[in-house]
């Protein structure tokens, strides 16, 4: 059974630790989900992995890691410029 992955708050020191523990893949889904909104199911994560455009991941053995610095750097990174209406956008 998963367990629920609490994401760490801004300014927390688990967010400001550059060398907290990588998360596993569903954990890595509900971190960009909490922190960024952003709605990447675990399966989503894999096909990215293979396909690429995902976010920056390495390996243990069969299990891929996910630093959240580096998921961070993504997901700000996709997120895009902020707008006042949608005219802007293009």
């Amino acid at each position: 059974m998963q367990q629920h992955f609490q994401a760490p708050r801004e300014g927390s020191s688990v967010a400001a630790d550059q060398n907290a523990r990588p998360l596993r893949r569903w954990e890595a889904s509900a971190y960009l989900k909490d922190r960024f909104g952003l709605s990447m199911a675990p399966a989503t994560l894999a096909k990215l992995a293979s396909i690429g455009g995902g976010p920056p991941f390495y390996k243990n053995a069969r299990a891929p890691l996910y630093p959240i610095d580096l998921l961070d750097e993504w997901a700000l990174a996709r997120r895009g410029n902020v707008v006042r209406s949608t005219s802007e956008a293009a």
